[in-house]
C-alpha cells in the first residue's frame, strides 16, 4: 500500500490553517475529517468524518480512505466515527461549543466567495437546539420562519436575531452566542447584533425596518414549530448482537456470534467484529492480531452492513481497535476488564475520572523501537528538543524569559515552538496555548501569529491548539516537570497581578514527563485523596499528601513546591492537618476522599445525560466530555457511574421532568443492553447540595458555584437579550454599569465563559473587556 503519511500530514497542516476562521462552518456539498485528542484519563483519540447531504459518492469514498490512512498514521489507536449531516453524535457537536453552521455549496463555490464578500452578503440561518446548536441556510423569505425556532438574518455588517414566540430561554441564549461567534470570528468584531422578540415586533421598529427591507411585509400566519432533537437512541434499550469478520478461511466472511447480553470473551484478538444495536448505531472492533485486510476493510464493511440491512443511511458508525474501546462500547458488555499489563505513560485498567491510577515511568527508548507505540502515546520523541516561548502582548509576539518557561497564566495566550530532529532533519511542533481568561482579540492574535511563524518555517510546523487545562502529554513532557498553570493573571513584565491571598495548586504526575501543577479554588472541597496539593499563604507553604498518592507523586510534589516558593515547606499528611491549614482554606469541608477511590475500579467511564422537556417533549440526551458547567439548572441530569445512578435536580427543573427522570433511570437500568443489575442504587442530588460521591466524578468541582451565584442574584433576573441594548433602552431600574448582575447563572457563564466567582477575581480592565465583547458595557 502506498505510504500517504507525509502527504497526509502536509494536507492536514494546510487545511488547518485555512479552516481557522471557518471553524464550525460545514458546506453541505463537502465531506470533512475532524481529529480530536482528549486529555482525559483515557487519553483517547477520535477521528470523525462528516458527510454533507449533497456531497458526492466520490467525496464520501475519498473521506473514508483518508480516515483509514490517518488512523494507520496514528498507530490504529483512534476511534473512528461516521457522522451524517443533521444526525451528528453528541460527541461531535460538543467540539463546536458555539454551534454548527450548514452552508450551501461546497469548497469550489464556498470558501473564496465567503472570504472576499463577508461584509456584503444576505443569508437566513435557521437555528435549532439548546445544548448543541445547529444553523442551516434557508430561503431568505418569511415562508422559512416558524413560531417555535430562531432565525438569524445575516447581512454582513448586521446580524438580526428573530426569536420565535414559542422558543425558550436557553435556545435564545445559544442563538445569541452563535451570532456573537460569527461577529467575532468571521467579521473581526465589526458587525452589529440586534435581537427581535417574535410576537412583539412593534417594540423593535428600527430592526423590523431592516428586516422588511429584505423580506418584505409579512402576510398570513407563521408555520407551526418543528420538533427539535430526537431522543438519544444509544441510551435506550436496543437488542444487540455481534458478528465476526474473519478471513481465516481464505475468504472474508461475516457471521453472527452472539446476542445480548454480551460478554468480553466473545472477542478474539485475531478477528474483527461488528456490533449492531438494532440499527441505531453500528460499532466495529478490530483485534490487535487481525490481518491488515480485515482492519482496513472494517469501516467499508460496516457501511456495507448498513446497506444490506436496509438501515437508514444516517446510521451512526464507530470503529475502534482493541485496547482503545469507547465508553459506549464497553457499556454494552455485561462485564469488561482491561489487560493487566501497564504500558506507555502509566495507563492501567483503572479509567474512572477520580479513581486512583498507578503510574510507571515511561521508557522513551520504546518509541524508537516501536513507531506505532509513539503514535499511540502521541510522543514524537523523548521531549529533549529545543523550546522557544512567546506571549501575546498588544496582539504581537513577545519573547518569554527562559527562566519562566513552564509558567502559564490564564489571562494570557502563548506560542510554544518545539524543535527536534528526525533522520537528521529538523522537525517542528507549534503549540498555541490559550488561557481561559484571555480576550477574544488575544486568542485571534495567537492564531494569526501562529500562521506567521508557520510561514517563517515554510509551513513545516505541526500546529496544535492547546486549551488551558487540556494540555496533551507531549506538552507536559517538554517542560520537564516545571509546568505550572495559574488560574488568572498575566505573566507580562511590569503588570502587578491582584494579590489572591492563599493559593492552592493540585499536582499530578509521577515523573518529569507527565507532571503539571494546576491552580484550583482555594477551598477544602478542591482536595482529592489521590493527589498532592500545595497550599501557599503569606506565612506558610503546606505540602499536603493524600492517602492515595504514591511515593513518586510525593517526590514530584516536592519538586514543584520548590519552583513555586523558596520558603520552607511543611509536609501535611491527610488526616493530620494543623489548624492553620484549614483556616487558610476557609474551614473544613467534604472532599473526594471515599476509601474506595484509592482502589482500582471497574473500567467504565461515567456518562452524563440531560433529561428535559424544554422542547415540549421529554428527551434524554447524552452530554459528551462533560464538566460541571454542563449541569443545567433548568433540567434534571442523569449521571451513570456504573455502580450507581445519580439524578441531579436543577433548581428550576419542573415536577414533570423530575418524575419522568426517575422513571427513565429505572427503565434505563432494567433494559440496559449489558444486563445491568436493576437494583443498582439510584440517588437523587439537589443543586447546591451535591455530596463528594457525586462531585468527585467532575474535574475541578467548584463547591461554591451555586451558593455564591444564588446569593449574588438581584431580585429580578433578566435575559441577555434584554440587556444588550443602549442605556436608555434598558428595563427600568437596571444599572447600565452592572448589567451582568441581572443575568441568570446559566446566561452569565455562557456569555463570559466563567462563573460569577471567577469573574470577580479578574482585574477590572479584563472584566470590562469581557463585558464589551458581550455587548454589556
Amino acid at each position: 500500500m502506498i505510504d500517504y503519511s507525509e502527504k497526509l500530514k502536509r494536507t492536514w497542516n494546510i487545511s488547518l490553517c485555512k479552516l481557522q476562521q471557518a471553524y464550525g462552518n460545514l458546506f453541505e456539498g463537502d465531506c470533512y475529517i475532524i481529529l480530536n485528542v482528549s486529555n482525559s484519563t483515557t487519553q483517547s483519540t477520535d477521528i470523525h468524518y462528516w458527510i454533507g447531504n449533497t456531497s458526492s459518492q466520490d467525496e464520501q469514498g475519498a473521506a473514508a480512505i483518508y480516515v483509514t490512512q490517518l488512523d494507520e498514521y496514528l498507530g490504529g489507536s483512534p476511534v473512528q466515527h461516521r457522522e451524517v449531516q443533521g444526525c451528528e453524535s453528541a460527541k461531535f457537536k460538543s467540539y463546536f461549543k458555539n454551534g454548527l453552521i450548514y452552508k450551501k455549496g461546497g469548497v469550489g463555490s464556498g470558501f473564496t466567495h465567503v472570504e472576499s464578500n463577508m461584509y456584503n452578503m444576505q443569508r437566513l440561518l435557521h437555528v435549532k437546539g439548546t445544548k448543541h446548536v445547529t444553523a442551516r441556510e434557508v430561503e431568505v423569505s418569511w415562508s422559512s420562519f416558524n413560531v417555535g425556532d430562531i432565525f438569524l438574518l445575516d447581512l454582513g455588517k448586521a446580524l438580526i436575531q428573530w426569536n420565535g414566540p414559542q422558543s425558550n430561554r436557553q435556545e435564545k441564549l445559544k442563538a445569541v452566542l452563535l451570532a456573537q461567534d460569527i461577529r467575532d470570528r468571521e467579521r473581526g468584531g465589526r458587525a452589529q447584533i440586534g435581537v427581535i422578540e417574535g410576537g412583539q415586533e412593534e417594540a423593535f421598529p428600527e430592526l423590523m425596518k431592516i428586516i422588511i427591507s429584505v423580506l418584505g411585509q409579512r402576510t398570513g400566519h407563521l408555520k407551526e414549530s418543528i420538533p427539535d432533537d430526537k431522543p438519544d437512541q444509544n441510551q435506550t434499550s436496543i437488542p444487540s448482537f455481534i458478528l465476526s469478520v474473519s478471513d481465516a478461511s481464505g475468504q472474508l466472511l461475516v457471521q453472527e456470534v452472539a446476542t445480548s447480553p454480551l460478554t468480553q470473551d466473545l472477542l478474539s484478538s485475531s478477528d474483527c467484529y461488528i456490533l449492531d444495536q438494532g440499527g441505531s448505531s453500528v460499532m466495529v472492533w478490530k483485534g490487535k492480531a487481525a490481518s491488515d485486510e480485515e482492519r482496513r476493510s472494517a469501516l467499508s464493511r460496516a457501511v456495507g452492513f448498513i446497506k444490506a440491512k436496509n438501515y437508514p443511511s444516517n446510521t451512526k458508525v464507530e470503529v475502534m481497535s482493541e485496547g482503545g474501546e469507547s465508553a459506549m462500547f464497553k457499556h454494552l458488555f455485561k462485564s469488561w476488564k482491561e489487560k493487566g499489563q501497564i504500558q506507555g505513560l502509566g495507563k492501567t485498567h483503572s479509567v474512572g475520572k477520580i479513581a486512583k491510577v498507578d503510574q510507571v515511568k515511561f521508557d522513551v527508548m520504546e518509541l524508537h523501537a516501536q513507531p506505532k507505540l509513539a503514535a499511540q502515546e502521541r510522543m514524537v520523541d523523548d521531549a529533549s528538543g529545543h523550546i522557544q516561548v512567546w506571549r501575546i502582548e498588544n496582539l504581537e509576539l513577545k519573547e518569554v524569559n527562559p527562566s519562566t518557561y513552564g509558567q502559564f497564566y490564564g489571562g494570557d495566550c502563548y506560542l510554544v515552538l518545539y524543535t527536534y530532529n528526525r533522520a537528521n532533519k529538523p522537525q517542528y511542533i507549534l503549540y498555541m496555548w490559550q488561557g481561559r481568561h484571555a480576550t477574544q482579540d488575544e486568542v485571534t492574535a495567537c492564531a494569526y501569529q501562529a500562521v506567521n511563524l508557520d510561514n517563517k518555517y515554510n509551513g513545516a510546523p505541526t500546529q496544535v491548539r492547546v486549551v488551558m487545562g487540556k494540555e496533551p502529554r507531549h506538552f507536559l513532557a517538554i517542560f520537564k516537570g516545571r509546568l505550572i498553570i495559574f488560574e488568572g493573571g498575566t505573566g507580562r513584565l511590569g503588570v502587578v497581578n491582584p494579590d489572591p491571598g492563599a493559593r492552592l495548586f493540585q499536582v499530578r504526575g509521577t515523573h518529569e514527563m507527565n507532571t503539571k501543577a494546576t491552580e484550583v479554588p482555594t477551598r477544602a472541597s478542591s482536595l482529592n485523596t489521590n493527589d498532592v496539593f500545595l497550599l501557599k499563604t503569606h506565612q506558610n507553604v503546606f505540602l499536603w499528601y493524600g492517602k492515595g498518592c504514591s511515593g513518586d507523586e510525593r517526590e514530584m510534589g516536592k519538586a514543584v513546591a520548590d519552583l513555586l516558593s523558596e520558603q520552607d515547606k511543611q509536609v501535611v499528611m491527610e488526616g493530620q492537618e494543623p489548624a492553620a491549614f484549614w483556616v487558610a482554606l476557609g474551614g473544613k469541608a467534604p472532599y473526594a476522599s471515599d476509601k474506595r477511590l484509592e482502589k482500582e475500579v471497574a473500567p467504565h467511564e461515567p456518562r452524563l445525560f440531560e433529561c428535559s422537556n424544554q422542547t415540549g417533549r421529554f428527551l434524554v440526551t447524552e452530554v459528551a466530555d462533560f464538566t460541571q458547567d454542563d449541569l443545567d439548572e433548568d433540567d434534571v441530569m442523569l449521571l451513570d457511574t456504573w455502580e450507581e445512578i445519580f439524578l441531579w435536580i436543577g433548581n428550576s427543573a419542573n415536577q414533570y421532568e423530575t418524575q419522568e427522570s426517575y422513571s427513565s433511570a429505572v427503565e434505563y437500568l432494567k433494559t440496559h443492553p449489558a444486563g445491568r443489575d436493576p437494583g443498582t442504587p439510584v440517588s437523587t442530588v439537589k443543586q447546591a447540595y451535591e455530596p463528594p460521591t457525586f462531585t468527585g466524578w467532575f474535574n475541578a468541582w467548584d463547591a461554591h458555584k451555586w451558593s455564591v451565584s444564588q446569593t449574588a442574584k438581584p431580585s429580578g433576573m433578566l435575559h441577555s437579550e434584554q440587556l444588550v441594548k443602549t442605556p436608555n433602552q434598558l428595563p427600568q431600574g437596571v444599572d447600565p454599569e452592572k448589567r451582568e448582575e441581572y443575568l441568570t447563572d446559566a446566561e452569565f457563564e455562557n456569555l463570559f465563559g466563567c462563573t460569577r466567582d471567577n469573574f470577580q477575581r479578574l482585574p477590572k480592565w479584563r472584566q470590562n473587556d469581557l463585558k464589551k465583547k458581550a455587548g454589556m458595557f
